[in-house]
């Protein structure tokens, strides 16, 4: 699974070197959100991303890209973009923001068969760039006999950046819909996961889905059903390059912020 990751870049800086369209508003130029629903601002760098965050993704739409709802037309040109969405994909048959599981993650194996996921699948799919990813592996037993949780953080070797496969839905209130409220839409999206692979099934039975470059165009064409092969596991040598290093506990707490997060244990 992947329920924490880093990332150290912005939204300007991310789009420049892949030659995206920044459309992540500052904090000056964000909305007005009282209820902080959307969540329209990101805060980077962040060294601690925890579901319900807004984050960065990366998109192809069609140019001009149309209302969410609408799709775009086949005969415009794509853009990437950058965009801020909610980790935690809201299904657009959602009746109440809020309710319901958190959907930061979905299986691979089943995103074009499972409700949640399968709309998504088809045309709304998306890339989380990230530095790294957290993960626990269970430790010795405690005091009072309960596993212990051992934090590690998997970032490459080369120090390079990584995407991750992801989904991405946009949704309004009934309410919102019925009365034409188009300013109400929520973006958000989930990270796939896919069955580990090489060492790292040493620390968990489950990783997120590599996304290398030479797959992007495929994976993000909003006009191209999904390809199966692009939701299989990472190669072997795409996974060794990755290292595993264990970090110290205070990345436990949600709360907790900055670099030494990332730092290996002596």
């Amino acid at each position: 699974m992947c329920g924490r990751y880093a990332v150290t870049t912005d939204p300007a800086k991310l789009a420049a070197e892949i030659d995206a369209r920044n459309e992540v508003p500052s904090g000056a130029d964000a909305a007005p959100d009282t209820d902080q629903r959307a969540g329209r601002t990101v805060t980077t760098p962040n060294y601690n991303v925890a579901p319900s965050t807004t984050v960065m993704t990366v998109v192809d739409r069609h140019d001009p890209s149309p209302p969410p709802r609408t799709g775009g037309d086949p005969d415009l040109p794509v853009a990437r973009r950058v965009r801020a969405m909610r980790w935690g994909l809201i299904p657009p048959w959602t009746k109440e923001f809020g309710k319901g599981p958190l959907l930061f993650n979905a299986r691979a194996e089943t995103v074009t068969t499972k409700p949640a996921f399968r709309s998504s699948a088809k045309n709304k799919r998306c890339l989380f760039p990230m530095d790294g990813w957290y993960e626990w592996r269970k430790g010795p037993l405690d005091s009072r006999g309960k596993p212990t949780k051992i934090p590690y953080y998997m970032t490459p070797e080369d120090g390079s950046r990584l995407y991750m496969g992801g989904l991405w839905s946009a949704w309004r209130s009934p309410e919102d819909r019925e009365a034409g409220n188009d300013d109400a839409w929520i973006s958000s999206a989930t990270i796939l996961t896919t069955e580990a692979v090489g060492a790292h099934r040493e620390i968990h039975d489950r990783m997120p889905l590599i996304m290398p470059v030479e797959y992007w165009a495929a994976w993000l064409d909003p006009d191209r059903p999904v390809d199966p092969d692009l939701l299989a596991p990472p190669d072997l040598a795409l996974a060794d390059a990755i290292e595993i290093r264990e970090v110290s506990p205070l990345v436990n707490r949600v709360s907790n912020q900055g670099p030494e997060l990332l730092e290996p244990v002596s």
